[in-house]
């Protein structure tokens, strides 16, 4: 079991032949010695609310620390997004993606 904790984060609502899965876009800073990276997890299945975080766990095992203030994407994961809608564009009508809100509460959602 892996622990991340993005510094910017967004919840992707994909729906695939009427499946829906929600799935946390994490992004992290490089800094002055590193690169900018991205990791997309598996679908989450539960959430926790922990003070001023969420805590999303995905179906590898995982478990995104996400703070409530931090909902957004920064220029690079901008760019990732941007990819994957041009994926799921040409995937077919069974296939749709969607940026929730950030207003979103995302404890009431069934995972």
């Amino acid at each position: 079991m892996s622990n991340y904790n993005p510094d910017r984060w967004v919840m992707l609502k994909i729906t695939r032949d009427g499946q829906v899965t929600y799935k946390v876009l994490g992004s992290w800073y490089g800094g002055y010695t590193g690169s900018d990276s991205w990791k997309l997890n598996s679908g989450v299945t539960a959430v926790e609310v922990d003070g001023d975080s969420l805590l999303f766990s995905g179906a590898s095992g995982s478990v995104y620390r996400c703070h409530k203030n931090s909902y957004g994407m920064s220029s690079y994961a901008s760019d990732i997004y941007a990819g994957f809608v041009k994926h799921v564009e040409g995937a077919g009508p069974d296939y749709s993606m969607e940026l929730c809100p950030k207003d979103t509460d995302f404890s009431t959602i069934d995972y």
